[in-house]
């Protein structure tokens, strides 16, 4: 259970983080009936899940079998992540109450995916975080963390969904700059682990 509720706190820093599926969830909980943009929320934390799943049963797998390649996800992997942690403390993002969310359920969907999936930055970052997942876990404390961070994908999406139905006047660019702040925090500690590790490898 330490390694599901590790999961589950890493995945908070990692899906927390204002980016594009973010403010593709928070602008349809400010836009739309609450039911409509829970529902959008399920959506996109199925895309999110199904990419984490990926990342982790793909290369998470490859590495697994090659300590080759997981020194270069280690040390490759380590550089990204504190590179995404250091981008989230500098990163100002913003609101926009303006969009029009009031688009069919299919192409909702199809936006969902885009964001998620045709995301090169997700990809990219998924599969050094999940990927090392494997290399630092193997067997079942690994596949605790990946259940863990996809249950932090589904509290985070519908968590937000709610606290901005119930309280949209109160949030604010200032809130969104506190969550990355603290994400990008927890974000870099990881990254720092990933690069220490690499280097007790090589040693």
């Amino acid at each position: 259970m330490i390694a599901y509720f590790r999961g589950l706190v890493i995945g908070l820093a990692y899906v927390a983080p204002i980016g594009m599926q973010n403010l593709f969830v928070i602008n349809s909980a400010l836009a739309q009936p609450r039911r409509r943009a829970l529902l959008t929320a399920a959506i996109v934390t199925l895309f999110d899940i199904s990419l984490a799943f990926a990342c982790y049963f793909g290369i998470g797998a490859l590495v697994e079998r090659f300590v080759w390649l997981q020194r270069v996800v280690l040390l490759a992997g380590g550089g990204i992540v504190i590179w995404i942690g250091t981008g989230l403390l500098r990163e100002k993002p913003s609101l926009d109450r303006t969009v029009d969310m009031g688009i069919p359920l299919p192409k909702i969907a199809a936006k969902a995916f885009v964001v998620t999936w045709i995301n090169p930055q997700a990809l990219i970052d998924g599969t050094m975080l999940f990927g090392s997942f494997r290399i630092n876990n193997p067997g079942m404390a690994g596949t605790q963390l990946i259940l863990g961070s996809a249950t932090a994908s589904f509290l985070w999406f519908f968590g937000v969904t709610i606290l901005i139905s119930c309280f949209s006047a109160r949030f604010n660019d200032k809130l969104l700059r506190i969550i990355n702040v603290v994400c990008g925090g927890i974000i870099i500690l990881y990254g720092g682990k990933l690069l220490w590790q690499f280097f007790q490898m090589i040693l």
